[in-house]
């Protein structure tokens, strides 16, 4: 009798082939190759065993600090667990002490895989398995000549997993024949559906207070948000479709800038939330800044002022604080010499090392807002002067004065120095994260 009548007599009886899997000349030395594969999805510090180890080849390319079991139908080592799966149960305990199962060519050699399925997901263990899709390795007779004893297609494969407590997470094909697969015991996780988020704001000048409302932003949208961003000046169309629009990033609005296209896009728009503070009020277009906010689904005011010129009776605004401050770490001041901050804020300096190095001193004296505030957080003394930056610049921002109305309860005279309450920063900052988380979870709800 030929090898390949030999296999498939056994395979008639019902049998492991234990015959051959005794003969070390029957473990292909090209298997290895699928082995190296493999050990490219093992994370370092693993524990493996390897059921139907062969000559063990996965060994020898684990990654670091992984340790390994074998485990076969005989004795490859010492170590090997010694078990025939289609005779005997799974050495349960075994397999409940590895991070992963790894079964290289070993389920086509499986009378009775479902049964096998149920045992292992008894034991929550993932499984890195491969596989040879009949539809790709000919008749069932070729399949019995070399000693497979099931017959599945790929997809048919994975659904027999599937109804036996696994699910895929990964499926790679390996060569002409077989598969990669890794097979994950809990039920599949639900990928949220991606979200359309639209930005609108005037973020192109790139001042501090706009590069930083940029990384605050993408902070507190849940994940499934795909954003796009779009300018005030010049306008940028507002893309067809978008699930949410975003007015704002913690700047301010005012002037012209609240315009007819502003007002469209929002009236158009399925949700949308603003971000916003205001300035130069004695100016501000009033009657289009109400149109604006009753169009919003909700505008989150930058400071207490806000909300009481123009949030006053609506259920749709909240004040939420000059979210910035979340930016900035309460900090220890580590030079006396003052720093002066004017319009041109260190803009050759990444983000981080922009708050560091203004954190580093213990006296700042700023002509711009978001520096200011970021001072307040480190500084012992700090000093302001208000943009006048509009019309004949002969009148202020305003916008200086609410932060600190938010912040301490009272405003200061510019260009004089002046010692920073840390406790009432404090509180601030507290206030200011927990409206923050506040509107994170509004922000969920809507792109649910």
């Amino acid at each position: 009798m030929d090898e390949s009548e030999r296999r498939k007599h056994t395979i008639e009886a019902g049998q492991t082939d234990l015959t051959r899997w005794s003969d070390p000349k029957q473990l292909e030395p090209a298997w290895e190759a699928r082995a190296v594969m493999t050990a490219d999805f093992i994370a370092a510090g693993t524990r493996v065993i390897d059921i139907g180890c062969g000559a063990m080849k996965l060994e020898r390319h684990l990654p670091f600090g992984a340790k390994y079991q074998p485990c076969d139908v005989v004795a490859r080592d010492a170590r090997t667990i010694v078990v025939d799966l289609n005779t005997q149960a799974l050495p349960v305990e075994a397999v409940k002490a590895a991070d992963l199962v790894v079964m290289l060519g070993v389920w086509e050699y499986i009378y009775k895989p479902g049964d096998l399925f149920k045992a292992f997901a008894a034991t929550a263990k993932p499984i890195l398995c491969s596989y040879c899709d009949a539809s790709l390795t000919g008749n069932v007779d070729r399949r019995r000549t070399l000693g497979w004893v099931n017959d599945f297609t790929l997809d048919q494969f994975i659904s027999l997993a599937r109804e036996n407590g696994y699910h895929a997470t990964l499926v790679k094909q390996i060569d002409a024949l077989q598969y990669l697969m890794r097979l994950e015991p809990a039920a599949p996780s639900r990928t949220p559906n991606r979200k359309r988020v639209h930005v609108i704001s005037y973020n192109n000048v790139g001042n501090f207070g706009d590069r930083l409302g940029y990384h605050l932003l993408n902070d507190v949208l849940p994940p499934q948000a795909e954003l796009t961003w779009g300018t005030l000046r010049p306008w940028t169309p507002v893309p067809a479709g978008i699930d949410l629009l975003v007015v704002g990033i913690g700047n301010s609005l005012f002037g012209d800038l609240i315009d007819d296209q502003l007002q469209a896009a929002v009236a158009g728009a399925k949700a949308s939330i603003g971000i916003f503070g205001t300035q130069y009020r004695t100016k501000l277009p009033a009657d289009r800044l109400a149109r604006l906010i009753d169009g919003l689904t909700h505008w989150y005011a930058r400071y207490e002022e806000d909300v009481l010129l123009y949030g006053r009776g609506r259920t749709n605004v909240s004040h939420l604080g000059d979210w910035l401050i979340n930016a900035f770490p309460l900090a220890v001041p580590s030079v006396d010499q003052p720093l002066q901050i004017g319009g041109g804020i260190l803009r050759e300096l990444p983000m981080d090392r922009t708050i560091q190095h203004i954190q580093r001193h213990s006296r700042v004296h700023s002509e711009r807002l978001h520096p200011l505030l970021c001072a307040l957080t480190s500084a012992s003394q700090v000093a302001y002067v208000e943009q006048r930056e509009m019309g004949d610049r002969t009148f202020a921002s305003g916008k200086f004065r609410s932060m600190l109305l938010d912040i301490f309860g009272q405003t200061f005279p510019e260009t004089l120095f002046w010692k920073v309450d840390r406790d009432r920063v404090a509180a601030y900052k507290a206030k200011v994260r927990a409206n923050t988380d506040a509107m994170r979870e509004h922000l969920a709800k809507l792109l649910a």
